[in-house]
């Protein structure tokens, strides 16, 4: 048994739990957020059969879109704000990060 852990980007969260859904695995979906662009994020848990990781895989990878978006960066700290001019720039947002995970024991009371 697996445990797949993946983050992917609020806006292709949806998408994937129906994906997930209408394949018959379930997921806990738990709110998180991004450390660089601060953005809001979801955190999918999903626990499947060994034989299974491939499918589940193929999944989030259709339904997890990478996008660009542009960013304004905060203010250096410490610098002086009254000359810093924040210009937008287009980073690369979405896809998912996947982990998979050995499990050792699986309960369900």
């Amino acid at each position: 048994m697996k445990l797949i852990i993946a983050v992917v980007q609020d806006l292709d969260s949806n998408r994937l739990s129906n994906a997930l859904m209408k394949q018959q695995f379930r997921a806990t979906k738990l709110a998180s957020t991004g450390g660089f662009l601060r953005s809001g994020n979801t955190t999918f848990l999903i626990g499947v059969d060994d034989q299974d990781v491939p499918k589940v895989l193929d999944i989030i990878r259709d339904n997890c879109r990478a996008r660009e978006q542009l960013f304004t960066p905060v203010s250096p700290l410490g610098g002086n704000a009254d000359t810093y001019i924040p210009y937008p720039v287009e980073v690369e947002v979405g896809g998912a990060t996947v982990f998979v995970l050995p499990i050792e024991a699986y309960y369900h009371f």
